[in-house]
Formats: structure tokens, sequence, C-alpha cells
């Protein structure tokens, strides 16, 4: 490509502290198969959280994307852009303390930018795109804790082919190496909030109750909550 990425807006990390707010807004981060949904009903369950889940199953782009990414990319990443702000605004208007399964700001600075750079995305739907996000996340609540997991492509490709999903079997390895850069690289300069890593190579929080134990313990250190919260 002959432009260069934008450099995407960041938001201001200058927030009320954690322990005057009545309510908690936790977000799970990461790449394709990296276990976001898995955590997040874990953490909902465990927490008295409300989840908030992405838009996979009933997305009507999701299959044709994968079978033609030129085409379908703007359309694909409109759709996401669109839910995850519809999900944010109810998490900010809503009077329950809440866990995200992925944030609005990795469908730009991740999955846009990614498909823009590997000529995908047209410079031009890239373009548009962005200053629609820009605008959109004016108005949002940034969340008080930001959860990543960070898992290697093996790890990747092993959790996609056990979960089963067709249109995810023909995802390329080469494509996420590509999506691990980028959130590398994002998680390196995001200020907007407290950040917790999870490797999730190193921890198995579905089927051994002492790491999802563990990481109750480190996301409650992290809001500074005295006890879970219920609310």
């Amino acid at each position: 490509m002959t432009a260069k990425t934008r450099t995407l807006h960041r938001h201001s990390s200058t927030r009320p502290d954690i322990a005057d707010r009545k309510k908690v807004f936790c977000a799970v981060a990461g790449n394709i198969g990296s276990g976001k949904s898995s955590l997040t009903h874990l953490l909902s369950q465990r927490m008295k959280w409300e989840p908030f889940f992405e838009s996979v199953e009933d997305n009507p782009y999701l299959a044709d994307f994968y079978r033609d990414m030129n085409r379908w990319s703007f359309n694909l990443q409109v759709y996401f852009l669109s839910n995850r702000f519809r999900s944010h605004k109810a998490i900010s208007e809503g009077p329950r303390s809440v866990i995200l399964d992925r944030v609005i700001y990795e469908d730009a600075e991740i999955f846009a930018r990614n498909l823009y750079e590997i000529g995908m995305m047209e410079e031009r739907d890239y373009h548009n795109y962005v200053a629609l996000y820009e605008v959109m996340t004016e108005y949002l609540r940034p969340p008080d804790l930001l959860i990543y997991l960070r898992a290697s492509v093996d790890t990747l490709l092993r959790q996609i082919a056990l979960r089963g999903r067709d249109f995810e079997q023909s995802i390329r390895k080469e494509y996420l190496e590509q999506l691990n850069r980028h959130y590398e690289a994002w998680i390196d300069r995001y200020h907007s909030g407290n950040v917790l890593i999870i490797h999730s190579d190193e921890v198995d929080f579905v089927n051994r109750a002492q790491d999802l134990e563990e990481i109750v313990r480190q996301v409650e250190t992290r809001l500074g909550l005295g006890k879970r919260s219920t609310r």
C-alpha cells in the first residue's frame, strides 16, 4: 500500500478510581481461538457479572469473509463495529457490572488495520471505517480492566480446531501470526485503563480450577475489590 496507516485515536486514562464506582466494566481481548468466550463465561459466573458475547453464530458476513476476504472485509468490519458499539453503549447505560467478550478497539486496531495493510481492504474503505470508529469511540467508556489473552499461534490453531466451527478451519497460520503482531503492538500502546496479561499457553482455566482461581485473584487485585462483586 502507498498510503501510511493512520494513527488511531487514543483515549484518556484519567477516570475515577474503581473503588468509587457502583459497577465494574471488565473486558477480555485476544486473538481468534485464544479463549475469550470461555473466560468471559467463567468470570461472569464467578464474579456475578453480566456477560456480553461477540456476535459469531448469527453473523451474516463471517462465513463469506473467510471465503473471500477482499470482497467482504469492509462489510464484516462495519457489522462488528455496529454490534460492538451497541454493546458498549448498553454497558455504559446499564446499572450492572459486566464483562465483555472482545472490545471495540480490537476491531480497528487489529482486524481492520491488518486487512488494510495486507491489501484485503481498499484504502478509501479503511479510512472511511477509521473515521466512523473514531466518532463512535468518543462517546464510549473504556473498560476498567482489560484482560489480554496472549497465545502462540500453535495454541490458537489447536483451540480453533477443537471448537470445530467450519468457517474457521480455513484460517491460515500466517493470518493468525499477523494478527498476533498487531495485538502485541496494540497492547504496548494501550493507555485507556488497567491491563492484565494472561499467558494462555501456560494456563488451562477451563479444565484446571486452580488456574481459574489465580485469574480471579489477579482480577480482584487489579480492580481493587476487597471481595468479589455481586452487583
